[in-house]
């Protein structure tokens, strides 16, 4: 059976690319090749033995056509290109909730309230964290997924939902009518002052807003104080290329060259420079990366990279370096189809190689790739590839193309221990945080809910509830001890801190908001830790 991957990483162009101009542009060749294919759905359709989906043959049709091409051509079913439309223009229709699933009765999913989006619907008319919600107009929840959620909580702006909600400390459920409103897809996670000089902010995606929300963000972090600032992308799959463009304009002088495009067709062939009083263009800049950093993660690295504008740290990016333009097809559908790689402003092309569109092994090399980088340092790994591979920066600096960015400094993977992958994969820490939220959320809130700052600095899981955490992972099966195959009270106190961290996160999480989870965790972020130590060469470029 063939392994078919839609992979996100995709950077988005406006524009369509095929309709009625294009008939007039092919080819004789061409011609019959669309005679051919459509000669052979026809007879597929009107005389096989059984009848057959027309739609789900167009559909395999179009997937095997993509398959020829490369890795990050794809077709976009309707379904989820409404979800894809909602993730890059920065909102939805809906209630204004996060959401998790609590096992209930009969080990069925319970749908919980995480939390509620600030001047949302739902935090208006007084929705809480760790609200179970039981029925959705008249409909039980119980059972329900992620699809059932966005089918019954989104909807039009104006129109109504009544929800019934299990309150944990109240007797009886509690009735809402909530009325649908627009709410914000926010592109920055969090933006916050690490101390009194380095700012923090994490984008998650370059959707519509990404540049609005960046200045947004400096703008209030440099009225804290910010003289420097650490930019969070990893985990970030790209988006809109003209956000990648518009973000790396705010650190770069008037002039200097972004990102190029090269492909086939006239109109695939682009440019890309800064304009003037962008917002960061003096500060020293350091950049975070993964190996899920992609596309228009990789355009604002690199051309910081090849500015030596910003210090690029944490591990190879993933490689994608091509551009996409989507189609709507009729029905809703679309296809995303390469019509040009794009170049940093060294002249590196970042795609990774790929063989006649084989998506698995695609991945694969990508991954032995990541997993040989993450073995050496920077300097190693440019002193064994070969000089096609090496490029210089403005200032002299080598960096290496073919196969996505190579940070400046390699930070590995902080590997965890056997006991906290086993808290983790379990989510025995977050199942914890919300038992505790669950049996004193009214008394916390009183204490800290106005508090948030002094939440973060002062705010301990003590011994007692360390104990009782312990408790909990041994009813979820855990055995601690000196019997064959438990953890012993060396192993539990090695990952204590980040353990304590992590239920603190989650606590905070319910108190306040999604953001509040970052600023609790990042003491025990490794490659974050290792960034800040950085600061002398971040500066060092600034200087040069």
């Amino acid at each position: 059976m063939r392994t078919k991957i839609l992979f996100g990483v995709l950077i988005l162009t406006t524009g369509v690319i095929l309709g009625m101009g294009l008939g007039s542009a092919m080819s004789d060749d061409t011609r019959d090749a669309l005679k051919k294919l459509e000669h052979a759905f026809l007879i597929i359709n009107q005389r096989y033995v059984e009848e057959v989906d027309s739609g789900s043959l167009a559909e395999h049709a179009l997937e095997g056509m993509l398959d020829e091409l490369d890795p990050h051509s794809v077709y976009i079913d309707e379904e989820s290109m409404r979800r894809v439309e909602e993730d890059f223009s920065g909102g939805f229709e809906g209630i204004g909730i996060s959401f998790e699933f609590v096992e209930g009765v009969d080990g069925q999913d319970t749908l919980t309230v995480l939390s509620v989006i600030p001047g949302g619907p739902s935090e208006k008319v007084g929705l809480h964290s760790g609200d179970r919600i039981i029925e959705v107009d008249q409909e039980s929840t119980i059972g329900y997924s992620s699809l059932d959620v966005q089918r019954t909580l989104k909807g039009p702006r104006g129109t109504t939902v009544e929800i019934v909600v299990v309150r944990p400390g109240y007797s009886d459920p509690l009735n809402f009518s909530i009325v649908r409103d627009r709410i914000p897809l926010y592109a920055v996670d969090v933006a916050y002052m690490i101390d009194e000089v380095t700012g923090f902010i994490k984008i998650n995606r370059f959707s519509g807003t990404t540049h609005q929300e960046f200045r947004d963000a400096v703008d209030r972090l440099k009225s804290r104080g910010m003289q420097r600032l650490m930019l969070d992308l990893r985990g970030n799959s790209g988006g809109y290329m003209e956000m990648a463009v518009q973000l790396s304009d705010e650190f770069l002088p008037e002039g200097a060259l972004i990102v190029s495009q090269k492909g086939r067709i006239r109109d695939a062939n682009a440019s890309f420079n800064a304009t003037s009083n962008g917002l960061l263009e003096d500060e020293p800049i350091i950049v975070l990366v993964n190996e899920s950093s992609a596309s228009a993660s990789e355009i604002v690295a690199g051309a910081l990279q090849d500015h030596d504008r910003g210090l690029i740290v944490g591990r190879r990016t993933f490689g994608k370096g091509l551009v996409q333009q989507q189609a709507r097809l009729p029905d809703g559908s679309a296809l995303r189809v390469t019509i040009a790689r794009y170049y940093t402003p060294s002249g590196r092309l970042i795609q990774t190689p790929y063989e006649n569109g084989d998506r698995e092994d695609y991945y694969t090399s990508k991954r032995e790739l990541q997993e040989n980088s993450a073995l050496m340092s920077a300097k190693e790994i440019l002193d064994e590839i070969p000089d096609s591979l090496l490029y210089v920066t403005s200032g002299g600096r080598t960096v290496m193309g073919g196969g996505g960015i190579l940070p400046d400094f390699i930070v590995d993977i902080d590997t965890a221990s056997t006991f906290l992958r086993e808290i983790l994969s379990a989510d025995i820490a977050n199942t914890y945080a919300r038992m505790w939220y669950d049996r004193e959320g009214e008394s916390l809130t009183q204490q800290w809910g106005d508090q948030r700052e002094q939440f973060f600095e002062s705010f301990m899981v003590d011994e007692q509830e360390f104990q009782g955490f312990l408790d909990y992972a041994r009813v979820r099966g855990l055995r601690f001890g000196s019997e064959e195959g438990a953890f012993d009270s060396d192993e539990v106190e090695a990952d204590r801190t980040y353990l304590e961290a992590r239920i603190k996160a989650r606590l905070a999480v319910r108190l306040y908001d999604l953001e509040a989870f970052y600023p609790v965790m990042h003491p025990e972020d490794h490659t974050l830790q290792e960034a800040l130590k950085l600061w002398s060469e971040a500066n060092t470029l600034v200087e040069n």
